[in-house]
């Protein structure tokens, strides 16, 4: 290997190094609204669909800015866009306390809002940067090895957040829901959000600092498109409806399980112990994905998409159906099987979109929105179930048609399949 080839193998690995510790960062973010669902909840005395607002908050953020991030992502390019939506981030966290203060709980959806939108324009940015740093053929085993830092966070997120947000205040034991106890646990989602605005900033100012080596490894392939330029492919639109079922059914399950596990037909477990054992469901995740990194060098990555969708259904009929701990290992479970998913469905639609890759990415984040309407269809059965387990049967469903997606993709060849040549995007 010649002098400036070992160069330019050495500044991608280190950008590639960089690029994933976004991944932790938007895990650990994502994965905080678990615990804060069931802390809204009893702070502002609402039942599950009104709790449930935070992942609309959320996720619908994916919906309305990915497409604008896919044309910021054109003009302004990679490493720019990325210290911008770590900005954006930031603001989003110093916006919690103002809420808090008045105590509105409309601010604080409005403070998840701002935060997912700069979480928005991180992923479009991010996962096809990923996907471009190295050779086509790695493309999906890449993408699930930076996932599996992505799960690293959604871990990690579930298990302090439960520590903040769950303990004292309201939550303390044998505590009754007073004005006193009401501003101490507001006060701790204060401090959950702060220490996030905080550690955003110190990612952005290391980001900063390294724009020059992913600036050199990135490739050129920001030229400003229009996003909707994505709908004229149908496979960009299929890979979209793709990951809105993915995020929408782990979504789903993911805010269901800290009341899921509380309830005294199942685990009847402390509710700080229950939100601390979410981590476990996304622990599975990043399991599965250091796992999957390796199976997808070996094995092609649509039987292996087909076979966790399959797993993943199995596992959301049994929880619909039982109670006890076997609902609550099931339920867990799952996590390891969706491990895979949202990095394999990514590259598996770029590699066969026709559409310019900030084009279909930017639709492809869009799908997330997903995680907005799915879980609120869910909470709306539980409510009118007055009981969670048939509202597994939403992430059934999306499980389902993931299946579908993934037998396509067997059948249907990449471009490179097809043509032969190097990847376009």
């Amino acid at each position: 290997m010649s002098a400036p080839e070992a160069a330019k193998r050495q500044g991608t690995a280190l950008a590639f190094g960089y690029i994933t510790t976004l991944f932790f960062a938007w895990g650990f973010a994502t994965s905080l609204i678990d615990p804060l669902i069931a802390a809204v909840k009893r702070v502002f005395d609402l039942n599950n669909a009104e709790a449930f607002l935070t992942t609309f908050a959320w996720f619908i953020a994916y919906g309305l800015m990915s497409l604008p991030a896919a044309a910021v992502l054109g003009k302004l390019g990679y490493s720019r866009s990325i210290i911008g939506a770590l900005i954006v981030m930031v603001a989003g966290c110093l916006i919690v306390p103002a809420a808090t203060a008045a105590d509105w709980y409309p601010g604080v959806l409005i403070a998840l809002f701002v935060i997912a939108s700069g979480v928005t324009l991180l992923q479009v940015a991010a996962n096809p940067l990923v996907a471009e740093l190295g050779s086509p053929k790695g493309a999906s085993s890449r993408l699930n090895l930076s996932q599996a830092f992505n799960s690293l966070g959604t871990t990690v997120g579930p298990y302090l957040g439960s520590h903040v947000l769950l303990t004292g205040g309201v939550f303390a034991a044998g505590a009754v829901v007073t004005a006193a106890t009401r501003t101490q646990s507001l006060r701790s989602i204060d401090l959950a959000f702060l220490g996030m605005g905080a550690f955003f900033a110190v990612v952005a100012f290391f980001i900063f600092t390294a724009r020059k080596k992913i600036n050199a490894a990135a490739p050129a392939t920001t030229e400003a498109v229009s996003p909707l330029k994505a709908l004229t492919s149908p496979w960009a639109v299929f890979g979209a409806l793709a990951i809105f079922l993915y995020v929408g059914s782990e979504v789903s399950i993911g805010g269901m399980l800290t009341n899921f596990l509380e309830s005294p037909e199942v685990l009847n477990a402390p509710i700080e112990t229950a939100g601390k054992m979410v981590a476990f469901y996304w622990g599975g995740a990043m399991v599965g994905r250091f796992i999957g990194s390796l199976v997808l060098t070996k094995v092609r990555p649509g039987i292996v998409l087909a076979v966790c969708t399959v797993a993943a259904g199995i596992l959301c009929f049994v929880v619909s159906q039982v109670g006890g701990p076997t609902a609550a290992y099931a339920a867990l479970s799952i996590g390891l099987f969706n491990s895979i998913m949202f990095p394999t469905i990514f590259t598996l639609t770029l590699e066969r979109s026709t559409a310019p890759t900030s084009a279909t990415s930017g639709l492809l984040v869009f799908g997330i929105i997903g995680g907005a309407l799915l879980p609120q269809i869910a909470a709306h059965i539980a409510d009118a179930a007055g009981a969670l387990q048939p509202a597994f049967f939403v992430p059934m469903l999306g499980y389902v048609g993931l299946t579908v997606f993934a037998i396509a993709c067997v059948r249907t060849k990449a471009k490179t399949e097809v043509s032969g040549s190097a990847s376009p995007h």
